[in-house]
């Protein structure tokens, strides 16, 4: 089994890829089965997310470029930042893994929170692409927010 311990860069040559969803992505312990066929582990530091077009390594040099997988995921679109700037507001408000760009916002597939962007006055559509959300303000991967425990307090609130 090759052993994928090392994220890298600058490589000229590439021996295959890895296509993985965001759930796989985040974490650092993982067999694979390599877009080739062929078996795999990733080893990688605690805390690594990988995102599409890292590229990892085995000790011998063997390197695997990663891909992000199409995952069922919601799109807002809009023209107006406005409109946008709440729906990323009340987005985070629930801690959901966002996606971000100039004119619209994805999450993996929600009916609720499509239901309540379109509530805003979004129009909300339902495809299929690779999806690469924020990583978070404090370094963290983008599915490993902070957890609320039942009944405990945690220095905010929401809205």
């Amino acid at each position: 089994m090759i052993r994928l311990i090392d994220k890298t860069s600058g490589i000229a040559a590439i021996d295959t890829t890895l296509t993985l969803p965001l759930q796989s992505r985040i974490k650092c312990r993982l067999r694979v089965t390599l877009d080739n066929g062929r078996d795999a582990g990733l080893f990688l530091p605690r805390g690594t997310t990988l995102k599409s077009g890292d590229l990892l390594r085995d000790d011998s040099g063997y390197t695997v470029q990663v891909k992000a997988a199409d995952e069922t995921v919601s799109c807002a679109q809009s023209d107006d930042p406005h409109l946008l700037a709440r729906a990323c507001y009340h987005l985070g408000n629930r801690h959901v893994p966002l996606q971000i760009e100039v004119d619209r916002v994805s999450y993996l597939h929600d009916h609720v929170l499509d239901e309540m962007l379109q509530g805003l006055g979004l129009a909300v559509t339902v495809q299929a692409a690779p999806f690469e959300p924020e990583p978070g303000a404090y370094g963290g991967s983008a599915e490993k927010g902070h957890q609320h425990t039942p009944g405990a307090g945690h220095g905010h609130h929401h809205h």
